[in-house]
Parts: structure tokens; C-alpha cells; sequence
């Protein structure tokens, strides 16, 4: 068996509030039932597996996500040769660790040999009676192995020297991760021999899916991208403007507000978001103001070297007036605005309504058919697609893309009058498991996804 989780974003308590704890909690106690009904066979007999994986399918440690990259000259594109960049990312890590701790010791307990325990077999191939209690003696222990893959928000941990090997060792103590501490984190998933086995035993392939995104992935993912500098120099730095800026004057709910908006998706709506939110907690004057605030940052932004390197080389936009046109509330944000950028997003993107499954033809796993099933992460948008049914020596092979979701609160456009701006929030959870030969009494996958609102 093997279970896929991503999109966490557990962050350092700078920015938008992360998954409590619970969800922890009962995903531990999901796991433990999937394992048990993975041990029913085929042949309706009870055999206990022995080993499961659960991997971590990047976003998981959000890097990107902290106002401290603010407190000095050091930024995600900066040189990560200069010691005072690899400094950086070992005080966000050792934050974010610190600031979940009570999570991550959850998650570390899986691989602890304790907790993810199932009934053992009777002799008539049947789960014997004993102690529900998953650290009862007669229990028999399932090993889980925890495996991390980068996305855009942790790609630091790609990053090979000794430096980034220290900040490794650490993740892999306080997880308890089967990753080597010595070696960079997997980004493409057959980095990975181990990985490569496993998804092949169970006839997946999965990978986070950032490089299907040119705003978070610029051909190489040991190098930054603009949605780097996006979230760093504009999502990280205006709730911090504005609280500094009108402190005490500030409604509360805007100010909350405002820690929220790296869960908008797509981000380039982010302005319609805030021009949403200014409407429902301020006044027309704060607002303005905080509108201004908004559009000098774009231009501080727009002027970064880095900003303006990465148009001339990547040519992502037209010409960075486009992406100035996409931000500035001085521009105008309309829904005739709006209807433009979802168009360009779809556009120079590659975004078709948010969902990537249309790569999925092109992963050599789903060419030769090694993977019944594809699996991206990064678009906190769970959905099933059916990709394709050939028919093989021993029977229809059915192909199926699945994406991962996310474990945080997303915002969303409302639909029914999209030009009031209106968005609705909640949380959402979601996990998928794959299963080999005749676990699960020959069922090869099971995808879990629940929402809750956020009051």
C-alpha cells in the first residue's frame, strides 16, 4: 500500500493560519483502518501487511511562505552558494518545525513502529480478537515508510552541498523520514530508486506537478521562480505594510483577512480577492488607501532586476506591462478584468480551468503503461479524471489521472455573480491510497477527500 499526501504548507506562524493538529490525528487513525483493510485479500482471506509507504508529495515544509525573508537582503533567488542564503532557509525550517510540532510528532509516529498496528491472522485466515489499542503486545506492527518530494514552495531541500545536507538531517530527525539526510530531496520521483520501486509495485506515478506551472518553475528546481518573488515581495510584505502602516486602524477582520491571501487560487486573482475583502470590512477611504499600498508594492515588485530578468529570458509575459495590468488596482479590477486574466492564465500558462491532467499524456509511465494511475499535486484542486482504457493480453487496463488536493484553507471565486468579487473559504483534507496485487481484496485505489468550513 501506498498513500500519497501534499500541499500542506506547513508554515513558521508569520503568514495564514495551517492544518491544526487534529487533522494529524485522525488522518493517523485513517491510516491505521487502511492498512487493515488492505490486508484483506482477494481470495476474502485476512492476511496483515507488513509494510506501507506514505509520501509527502511536496509543499510540505513552506519555505516561501515567511516574513522573515523581509528582515534582510537575503532572498529565494539570491545566490544559494552564499552561506548566509543556506543560514536563512535552516532558520525558516527549524521555525516551521518548531511552530508544528505538535503535527510533525504525529507524522514522525507513524514510522515509530507504534501506532499504525492491525490485528494478527488466525490460523482460518481471520482477524483475531485482541485489544483495540493500537500499542497492545498482540498487535502486529505495519512498518510505514515516510518519504518528502519537493515542490516550489520547499525546493531548497533539492539543494546538494554539506550546508543544505545539516538542514536535511534535520527533517529527516524531527519526521522521521526514510529519505538519506546526505542526498537532495527528490524532486522528479525516479531521483529516487526506492520511490521508482514502489510506485512501479503499485502501478502509480506521481510527482508534485510544479513544472507544469512556468510561474513556479523555470526549467530547473534548483533555481527560483517569479511566484517565488510573487509571494515573498507581495503576498509576504503587504500585510505587513498595511498593519505598519494604519496599526490600530486597521478593522480586525481585514487585518486576519489579509494573512489569507496565499490561499487564493489562481494567485493572479489575488487583487480581486483583496478588492473583495476591502469591500466587506473597511471604509471607502481605508480602503483606497490600503488599494495604494497594494499598487506601489506592484511597482517596487515589477522593478526588481530579478522581475525583469526573468520576463527577458523566460518571456512568460508579452511585456511586464501585462503582468503590471494584472495587478494594479490602478488598472482597474473589473470582472472584465477578471475574465481577461483567467483567459491569459489559461493562455501563457497552460492552465485549462485549473487542472493539469492533460500533462498526464505525456508521462512516459502513462506512454508505456507501467502506471494505471497519475498523480499531481500543487493546484489544491482534488479531482478524478479518466485518461484512458486499452485493452492489454490479460484484460482492459483503465488509466485514471487523481490529484492530491491540498490540507489547508483555500478561497475560491463565488460563481453565481462573480462580478461582486465574492469568495468563500474552508478547509479541505485529502489523500489518495494505492494498493498492490491482492490488497484490499484486489481494489487498486481509494481517494479520500473532506472539507470543513472554517467557522
Amino acid at each position: 500500500m501506498i498513500v500519497f499526501v501534499s500541499d500542506i504548507h506547513f508554515t513558521d506562524g508569520t503568514s495564514g493560519e495551517t492544518i491544526h493538529a487534529g487533522a494529524f490525528a485522525a488522518f493517523r487513525e485513517r491510516l491505521r483502518d487502511m492498512a487493515y483493510d488492505a490486508s484483506w485479500r482477494s481470495n476474502c482471506k485476512y492476511k496483515p501487511i507488513d509494510e506501507l509507504h506514505v509520501v509527502l508529495l511536496g509543499d510540505i515544509l513552506d519555505v516561501i511562505r515567511s516574513t522573515k525573508w523581509l528582515a534582510g537582503s537575503v532572498r529565494p533567488w539570491s545566490s544559494s552558494s552564499d552561506p548566509r542564503f543556506a543560514s536563512q532557509i535552516s532558520e525558516i525550517t527549524q521555525a516551521v518545525l518548531e511552530q508544528n510540532h505538535e503535527s510533525i510528532v504525529i507524522l514522525k509516529s507513524l514510522s515509530q513502529g507504534q501506532t499504525i498496528t492491525i490485528p494478527p491472522a488466525t490460523a482460518e485466515g481471520k482477524p483475531a480478537l485482541v485489544s483495540r489499542d493500537p500499542k497492545a503486545k498482540e498487535r502486529v506492527p505495519v512498518g510505514v515508510r515516510l518519504h518528502y518530494l519537493v515542490g516550489n514552495h520547499d525546493w531548497f531541500f533539492h539543494l546538494p552541498g554539506p550546508a543544505f545536507n545539516v538542514i536535511r538531517k534535520m527533517i529527516v530527525t524531527a519526521v522521521g523520514l526514510d529519505n538519506p539526510a546526505e542526498a537532495p530531496f527528490p524532486h522528479d520521483p525516479f531521483e529516487s530508486e526506492e520511490l521508482k520501486h514502489a510506485y512501479r509495485e503499485h502501478g502509480v506515478f506521481a510527482r508534485h506537478g510544479d513544472i507544469f506551472d512556468p510561474f513556479n518553475y523555470d526549467q530547473d528546481r534548483d533555481i527560483s521562480s517569479l511566484g517565488d518573488a510573487i509571494v515573498v515581495e507581495l503576498l509576504n510584505k503587504f500585510p505587513e505594510e498595511v498593519q505598519k502602516r494604519f496599526g490600530d486602524e486597521l478593522p480586525r477582520d481585514c487585518a486576519l483577512g489579509l494573512r489569507e491571501i496565499d490561499n487564493v487560487r489562481p494567485l493572479m486573482i489575488v487583487p480581486v480577492w483583496i478588492n473583495g475583502l476591502l469591500r466587506r470590512t473597511c471604509a471607502d477611504a481605508m480602503a483606497k488607501k490600503i488599494k495604494s499600498v497594494w499598487d506601489g508594492l506592484v511597482d517596487q515588485f515589477l522593478a526588481l532586476s530579478f522581475v525583469q530578468q526573468h520576463h527577458s529570458v523566460t518571456q512568460l509575459f508579452d511585456d511586464v506591462s501585462k503582468l503590471e495590468w494584472a495587478l494594479k488596482f490602478s488598472k482597474g479590477v473589473s470582472l472584465a478584468n477578471l475574465s481577461n486574466i483567467v483567459a491569459w492564465c489559461k493562455e501563457r500558462l497552460g492552465i485549462r480551468e485549473g487542472a493539469f491532467y492533460p500533462h498526464a499524456f505525456n508521462e512516459p509511465e502513462f506512454k508505456n503503461r507501467n502506471a494505471r494511475y497519475i498523480v499531481y499535486g500543487h493546484t489544491h484542486h482534488h479531482e478524478i479524471v479518466p485518461l484512458d482504457t486499452v485493452e492489454t493480453e490479460t484484460g482492459f487496463l483503465e488509466q485514471i489521472y487523481i490529484n492530491s488536493g491540498t490540507w489547508r484553507a483555500v478561497h475560491e471565486l463565488s460563481q453565481l455573480h462573480p462580478a461582486q468579487q465574492e469568495f468563500v473559504g474552508y478547509h479541505v483534507m485529502t489523500y489518495l491510497a494505492f494498493f498492490k496485487g491482492d490488497e484490499r481484496k484486489g481494489r487498486s485505489f481509494e481517494s479520500w477527500s473532506g472539507s470543513l468550513s472554517k467557522s
